[in-house]
């Protein structure tokens, strides 16, 4: 047999069989990798830039986002629901239209009032850079555009590939040009993304369909989805301002370190989950909207749903269980407040992770109205958490109220989700239950540790296995997707 043909052979029985595990293999990898570029980069960065100059970039990315959200008005995320690709790059042009227009509209805000802002934000400096903002949300709203053009075709390899390019972009930008402090973290910032735009929309607008547009089509969609801007843009909205809303009601009410012991634990259990939710979020977005057309939507969402909470049960029960020894054991002992919150965020995480694919039904469904009502009622009830904890002046009661009502919202959420697209209850908790035992039966020799947590090696013994019983668990999970 030729290499080429043993080569081929090899990654057939190593690669997924199943094309949605696949697909989702392919973007977690990409972004996985992206991240591992960011994190091991992190050291150098902090000695080349000063606190200030992350301020500056903090500052910069929270308004970029702002902007971002709406830049299209959340036409991009119909793109992947019309039936033909015709249909579909009509939709794709009036979103670079109306990112046009927010950029041109966000240069007018700079141009009219940049100072001003930047002195009302507290950072002055922001002002000499603001110019940079138009840029970022034309190059942040053009890939947003082509990557929902991409899950609609599936070219979940360019997805993968442009992240690590955004990633590899926005390092060396802000590497060889750290002499020039702040304004190279922005450009950099802006730049990646950039580089991500580029080329996601080549092979696209090379696509037949995007010479075949009449004007008459666009305006004609531009109905037919109205509930995106009517609705999406108020959620992505809420959802953005939920997302900044924790770290700066901490600082404000608690002090920067409260903010700090927080973002620990919520980066520890955060990025995991962002990594492989958001590959099995678009997957299921572009599966969903076919799915949908061929009347097996319901079947798709409850395995999907099964299959993460199979992976997402087992650390969910060991941070309840162990999270502040496990953090003071990994962190420091300084940190173990960290793994008390953990332990009270594990459930609301858990629901997140098993929840937040899910939620790209909304638009498959076009349910725009109750995405929306839920984003608003995540944030009323998140901000009005904090603000009982900070009345109180009891940190961990913010923290315990704030976990719980996500916690609560989310289900609500889930329910709400596995109704709309055909499933019963009865089938959703049975595969929970199951997955809570399997994930008990893991955790086991983890009991000794808490009990005797003088005995190292008792510790050590429990720990080596439950990690074995644990990667003999995910092996077989991945299994099922091979």
């Amino acid at each position: 047999m030729k290499p080429s043909l043993k080569f081929a052979s090899a990654m057939s029985r190593v690669l997924p069989q199943s094309a949605f595990a696949r697909s989702v293999g392919v973007l977690a990898g990409g972004t996985a990798s992206a991240q591992l570029l960011l994190i091991v980069a992190a050291p150098v960065l902090t000695r080349l830039y000063s606190p200030e100059d992350f301020g500056l970039l903090a500052v910069y990315a929270g308004l970029l986002g702002l902007f971002s959200v709406v830049a299209s008005g959340r036409y991009e995320l119909a793109i992947p629901l019309p039936e033909s690709d015709r249909d579909a790059a009509h939709v794709v042009v009036l979103s670079l239209l109306l990112v046009s227009a927010t950029t041109l509209a966000s240069g007018l805000v700079v141009l009219a009032a940049g100072r001003a802002i930047a002195d009302a934000l507290g950072v002055p400096r922001l002002a000499d850079y603001f110019w940079l903002l138009p840029l970022g949300v034309l190059a942040a709203g053009i890939y947003q555009v082509f990557n929902y053009w991409a899950i609609r075709t599936r070219r979940f390899q360019d997805i993968a590939r442009t992240r690590i390019w955004q990633a590899a972009a926005t390092l060396a930008i802000q590497l060889l040009g750290f002499k020039a402090g702040g304004f190279a973290l922005l450009l950099g910032q802006t730049g990646g993304q950039g580089t991500g735009s580029l080329r996601l929309a080549r092979p696209a607008l090379a696509q037949p369909e995007f010479r075949q547009l009449n004007w008459r089509d666009v305006c004609r969609f531009a109905g037919r989805y109205r509930q995106f801007p009517i609705f999406s843009t108020l959620s992505g909205l809420f959802n953005t301002a939920g997302r900044q809303l924790p770290p700066i009601m901490f600082a404000a009410f608690f002090g920067v370190g409260a903010a700090g012991v927080y973002a620990l634990a919520h980066r520890v259990l955060t990025t995991p989950m962002s990594i492989l939710g958001q590959a099995i979020a678009n997957v299921l977005f572009s599966s969903a909207a076919e799915a949908r057309r061929e009347d097996r939507l319901g079947p798709l969402v409850a395995k999907v749903h099964d299959d993460l909470a199979q992976i997402a049960m087992p650390p969910t029960v060991v941070l309840i269980a162990l999270g502040p020894e496990l953090f003071a054991f990994m962190f420091g002992a300084q940190w173990r407040n960290s793994g008390e919150f953990a332990r009270w965020m594990a459930p609301w995480l858990y629901l997140v992770f098993v929840t937040s694919p899910l939620s790209t039904l909304v638009f498959v469904l076009e349910k725009q109205r109750g995405g929306l009502v839920f984003d608003a009622i995540l944030l009323l009830a998140r901000a009005a958490s904090i603000g009982i904890g900070a009345w109180k002046s009891d940190f961990l009661l913010a923290v315990m109220l704030f976990a719980i009502t996500s916690a609560i919202c989310w289900f609500c959420f889930l329910l709400w989700i596995m109704n709309q697209s055909g499933n019963k209850l009865k089938p959703v908790m049975i595969g929970v239950t199951r997955a809570l035992l399997f994930a008990i039966l893991c955790i086991a020799p983890l009991i000794p540790v808490s009990l005797m947590p003088s005995r190292p090696d008792v510790a050590m013994a429990g720990l080596m296995t439950t990690g074995l019983l644990l990667s003999v668990r995910y092996w077989f999970l991945v299994r099922k997707g091979y």
